[in-house]
């Protein structure tokens, strides 16, 4: 760093992850960013949309940009001495990729950076070159530099996320990973390439604590990510991916038993004609995928369906400190188009603070556990990303809605936790209810056994822990009616499910401040789902006001209008 100005030459920087690091570190002074490819012309573009007028985006791309910004080009096959001693960068890093298909010596621009003092990092994928990074310890340190590999989703956060639940165990068993982008996301092709080239062939994974051969794109798991204060992500499957975590997990933890890393996409019909593709493969019909990566990409962007929304988990399963069998779950939900800029936030995070005079310490190894959870949680802030833990004792018996919403129990005002305790319990108060004038909602409203509408009807709701499952017994004045409400299984996992009559109806429990939303997430009639966006909905929440629980619930539909609305108050006796 000279002069006051820190150099950062980003290979790849007019790429997917390349691109949107830049973006991130646009609005930094004290930066030099040099935007780096084979194509200056892209190079040029690139920049010149970084600059370009946008409302005043800023780290999106706005035009109050406060880096010097400057297209170069970079050959990583040319004559990477010349080129680098030319540039002159503080820091190289590596966007490009992808890692799984470099030839002859992978890491020439690693040793070229060494070579010259200059530090290095990069979002790599690929097992094999992260795993090895490590053989260029000794040159690194010999320099005073630092080498850094995988500083991406996994295994930097991953292994982040880990480094954070480990503490609660005594013996860690098992440990899977996951990554679900939105359906909306264009996916870049060098990420295709990466992922096609390993589809249908032997991954290595451990199984029943021996070296095993997974199938790449073929083994699955089936994963609800749900972090505790947002509505999770419908279940989904992953699909196995070679990713450094599998080889750097057995030598972090003695006595490991089963790995996986998955990929979980939206829309899953398209993920299953990809293992019906990495099937051909498996079976010697296609020898591989990779001649396939473009019609790959473009198919995943043309049929883009499913919400806006992308998520990432890792689960840990063992023993706890007193001997019980426990389960951690790290989950992550990004909004919108903000979860493509996780697997960049870790060299952001870099870099910032290189600029305030923090290094990492000299040599070359794989960026697992070099940044902990809550430095990513503190770079999460910027965007609309919500993460937590939930953790599972299964000789432990919880309160249902303790048991689904994980963390955020303790956010809970008194009064609804109180209401939620768990066991038997009676409570009353006063409520007003509405009912809907349709034929089709009174037919509903009178099968189901809702009440009359009126105004400060007395209600009283007995609760009756049965199994894993309560019971709720409503009675408001005369009118009684019954569900019952239990944890979702399987797909519907961190889901409560309310059964009345022969409707199931699977709600996510959001905390929001003083309230608790319950948001419908799908529903069934006879067991049979039926279309979400014919599901019964409305503004339904519980909330503590003046020391008192106080709950609004509202049912209706597209095809009945509303069929009941009811709203009060209750305090246990």
């Amino acid at each position: 760093m000279s002069g006051g100005t820190f150099s950062l030459l980003i290979i790849g920087g007019y790429g997917a992850f390349g691109g949107r690091l830049a973006r991130l570190l646009g609005e930094e002074p004290r930066l030099r960013l040099l935007i780096a490819g084979r194509s200056l012309e892209k190079a040029d573009d690139f920049v010149f949309d970084m600059r370009s007028p946008k409302g005043g985006a800023g780290r999106l791309g706005g035009n109050d940009l406060g880096a010097w910004l400057q297209a170069v080009v970079f050959d990583r096959d040319g004559d990477l001495r010349e080129q680098l001693t030319r540039l002159r960068p503080d820091l190289v890093v590596d966007a490009s990729g992808p890692f799984q298909s470099f030839t002859g010596d992978g890491y020439k621009l690693v040793r070229a950076c060494i070579d010259l003092g200059i530090d290095y990092a990069d979002l790599a994928d690929s097992t094999g070159f992260v795993a090895g990074i490590g053989r260029l310890d000794a040159q690194a340190q010999a320099k005073g530099i630092f080498v850094l590999s995988g500083l991406s989703s996994l295994p930097a956060l991953s292994f982040a996320a880990l480094e954070a639940m480990a503490p609660h165990f005594s013996r860690i068993e098992s440990v899977a990973a996951g990554i679900a982008p939105s359906a909306h996301v264009k996916i870049g092709l060098n990420v295709v390439r990466a992922i096609a080239s390993y589809a249908g062939k032997p991954v290595a994974v451990l199984r029943e604590g021996r070296p095993a051969e997974g199938r790449g794109l073929i083994d699955e798991m089936r994963v609800t990510i749900a972090p505790p204060d947002v509505a999770p992500l419908a279940s989904r499957k992953f699909l196995l991916v070679d990713a450094p975590d599998l080889a750097l997990l057995p030598d972090r933890f003695a006595g490991l038993q089963s790995t996986f890393t998955g990929v979980g996409t939206e829309p899953q019909a398209l993920q299953r004609l990809l293992r019906f593709a990495a099937r051909l493969v498996e079976i010697g019909l296609l020898p591989s995928l990779t001649p396939f990566a473009r019609a790959l990409q473009a198919a995943s962007h043309r049929f883009a369906a499913g919400a806006h929304r992308g998520g990432m988990f890792v689960r840990l399963g063992g023993l706890d400190h007193e001997g019980r069998r426990l389960t951690a779950d790290w989950s992550l939900i990004a909004e919108g188009d903000d979860g493509p800029f996780i697997p960049v936030l870790g060299i952001e995070l870099l870099v910032r603070r290189l600029l305030d005079g923090q290094r990492p310490e000299s040599g070359a190894r794989p960026a697992a556990g070099e940044l902990s959870l809550a430095d990513f949680e503190a770079a999460f802030s910027q965007f609309s990303i919500a993460s937590g833990v939930r953790l599972d004792h299964q000789e432990e018996a919880q309160p249902l809605y303790r048991r689904i919403l994980g963390d955020a129990w303790e956010k809970l005002p008194p009064a609804l936790a109180a209401i939620h305790a768990g066991g038997t319990r009676l409570a009353s108060g006063r409520a007003r209810i509405e009912r809907g004038s349709g034929l089709l909602a009174r037919l509903i409203a009178g099968l189901i056994g809702f009440p009359a509408a009126g105004e400060d009807v007395p209600v009283a709701v007995r609760f009756v822990a049965e199994g894993e499952r309560e019971i709720w017994t409503r009675s408001f004045g005369s009118k009684t009616f019954r569900s019952w409400q239990a944890a979702g299984p399987g797909r519907d996992s961190h889901l409560l499910v309310e059964v009345f009559g022969p409707f199931r109806v699977l709600l996510a429990l959001v905390p929001e401040g003083q309230k608790l939303r319950l948001i419908v997430r799908g529903w069934r009639f006879c067991g049979i789902p039926l279309p979400l966006f014919l599901a019964p909905g409305g503004d339904t929440y519980e909330e503590e006001r003046d020391g008192r629980f106080h709950f609004h619930v509202e049912i209706g539909g597209r095809l009945t209008g509303l069929v009941v609305r009811y709203s009060g108050w209750l305090v246990l006796e």
